[in-house]
């Protein structure tokens, strides 16, 4: 009698590795704010400009920055006051979108340092009063001379939670949505501080504020370095 016995014992990888290495590109990334562009285009009482930024530091950290300007003249009940100086704003953007090969969108969440150098002028005011001996009017005059308050300074931390899409080869589109918090606020004891550049609108008894962008950026790629893979555990069968 002949006896056949045939065994085996290897085990089948069946997730077998990719011999074709993967790369992604690092570089940098600048555009312009066209909220800013548009605001200004629509409201004559401002005008302002934002530059964006950011570069690819690891696979899904980017180091980010934006630097602006702005000018806005606001009319309230009782006075009528212009503020103008620029900022810049500097930190990290996270991606935590899954990106397929080849694709670089974003979409991100990340913190800002923030500082801003500014004046403002009050261009007018009236004086609110309970005793009105005047007629047909509901405030008594105050002035009309234009009384300028420079050297005004403020800072600030920002959260920032946003998106980044490709709209075609290296050109993008984003938008973002910022809430940030007052750190330092220098300010005229004659007149205090209601709209700071980069931070917008100051409310009474309270440090938070908010603000927006839509940014169109191009990247422009400096380098390449292997895509980080994340390590599957390997599924095997033995027979």
């Amino acid at each position: 009698m002949v006896s056949l016995a045939i065994s085996q014992s290897k085990p089948i990888d069946l997730q077998p590795k990719d011999t074709v290495p993967k790369t992604q590109e690092y570089g940098l990334r600048v555009g312009v704010d066209l909220s800013k562009i548009l605001r200004a285009r629509l409201n004559e009482n401002y005008t302002g400009l934002e530059l964006v930024g950011d570069y690819r530091f690891k696979q899904n950290l980017y180091l980010a920055a934006e630097l602006g300007t702005e000018k806005i003249t606001i009319q309230e009940n009782l006075y009528n006051f212009t503020t103008s100086g620029s900022y810049l704003k500097a930190g990290v953007d996270f991606n935590i979108y899954e990106n397929w090969f080849g694709m670089n969108n974003l979409i991100h969440v990340g913190g800002r340092y923030a500082f801003s150098t500014f004046s403002n002028t009050l261009n007018n005011y009236q004086i609110f009063s309970t005793n009105r001996y005047f007629e047909n009017e509901q405030f008594a005059f105050g002035s009309d001379i234009a009384e300028e308050f420079s050297g005004l300074n403020a800072s600030w931390i920002e959260a920032v939670i946003g998106t980044k899409v490709e709209l075609f080869s290296n050109v993008y589109l984003g938008a973002s949505v910022r809430l940030g918090i007052l750190i330092t606020n220098s300010e005229s004891d004659r007149f205090p501080n209601l709209w700071i550049p980069g931070f917008n609108k100051v409310t009474d008894d309270s440090k938070f504020g908010g603000s927006y962008n839509y940014s169109i950026t191009y990247f422009i790629p400096l380098y390449k370095k292997k895509k980080e893979v994340k390590v599957k555990e390997k599924t095997t069968i033995e027979k």
